[in-house]
């Protein structure tokens, strides 16, 4: 197994194996997160996955929550206007993808009679869905056989089947014939590995210290067999956030969510003391249709 190399599209021979160990470990030791109980059905499931892209779990937690008390089904966030979903994003981050969900929503009420679509082609139309979440909604919510390849499980893969430290900086086609090689036959075993190799990434196969004492296939994994080897590719790209513009786009919106009314640009002017930058990243916001300027130079939340 060490001697693989992500681009074959065969599965190990101990595929069954993995498969075993790793659902099993997930039946003992998955997290009781909200969008995980039935309850939550595919919009819960859907939800969750647009808040978490690129945002830890602790962080997502109350911001869902109270999503789900207010929208507990997309026909109640389409009647609502867009920059509603943007106030109630918060401070998650990446509010672009609160209009996405939204636009979704609207979509589901449209196309589908407000019920989210169980047909993976369906799911990709729409608005704001890509590969990954049309994947994870359909695998999650739906329990079809699905390759969801998110940072975590790129990760899992490529250690414990490629030997190496890290993934890609992005998602290569290798890694998705070798995904699509790894699925168990069985759609429900292939929805719980899906979930299991996830939860192994966030919990056990992180980035920074793998804790390969608990990890299930700890036996198997061709990096762990290499003796660990350290990463010799691309240097991993990190992310900056003080002083940016994503800095200077959050401080505005704020100011936006929080007020009752349109905002002056007096108003706005205050957030941030380099005038360049300060300007560039409200046009970014106005361009990505998070802010709306109106007559009078005052702005509000898009309606």
């Amino acid at each position: 197994m060490a001697g693989r190399t992500p681009d074959s599209t065969a599965a190990p021979g101990d595929a069954p194996v993995l498969h075993e160990l790793v659902t099993a470990w997930f039946a003992e030791h998955a997290r009781d997160l909200p969008w995980r109980r039935p309850e939550a059905g595919a919009w819960g499931v859907m939800v969750s996955e647009f808040m978490l892209q690129q945002t830890p779990v602790n962080r997502v937690l109350p911001v869902y929550e109270e999503w789900l008390r207010r929208w507990p089904r997309p026909a109640d966030l389409a009647a609502q206007p867009p920059g509603e979903a943007v106030r109630a994003w918060g401070r998650l981050g990446y509010p672009r993808r609160a209009l996405r969900l939204h636009a979704a929503a609207c979509a589901i009420r449209e196309r589908h009679g407000g019920d989210v679509p169980r047909d993976h082609a369906q799911l990709l139309a729409l608005p704001g869905v890509g590969e990954y979440t049309a994947a994870a909604v359909a695998s999650f919510a739906y329990g079809q056989r699905h390759a969801v390849l998110d940072t975590n499980v790129r990760r899992v893969f490529a250690r414990a089947v490629g030997g190496r430290q890290y993934p890609p900086n992005a998602t290569t086609a290798a890694e998705r014939k070798l995904a699509r090689a790894l699925l168990p036959e069985d759609e429900s075993t292939a929805a719980r590995w899906a979930a299991g190799t996830m939860e192994l990434g966030a919990l056990v196969c992180t980035a920074r210290s793998p804790e390969c004492v608990r990890c299930p296939i700890a036996g198997h994994c061709a990096w762990r067999l290499a003796g660990s080897p350290a990463h010799e590719g691309p240097p991993r790209r990190t992310q900056t956030y003080a002083g940016t513009d994503r800095q200077v786009r959050g401080k505005l919106l704020a100011v936006l969510r929080e007020a009752t009314g349109p905002v002056s640009q007096r108003r706005l002017d205050g957030v941030w003391h380099e005038p360049v930058q300060r300007a560039r990243a409200l046009d970014g916001l106005v361009a990505d249709g998070l802010v709306e300027p109106l007559p009078g130079g005052v702005y509000r939340l898009p309606s």
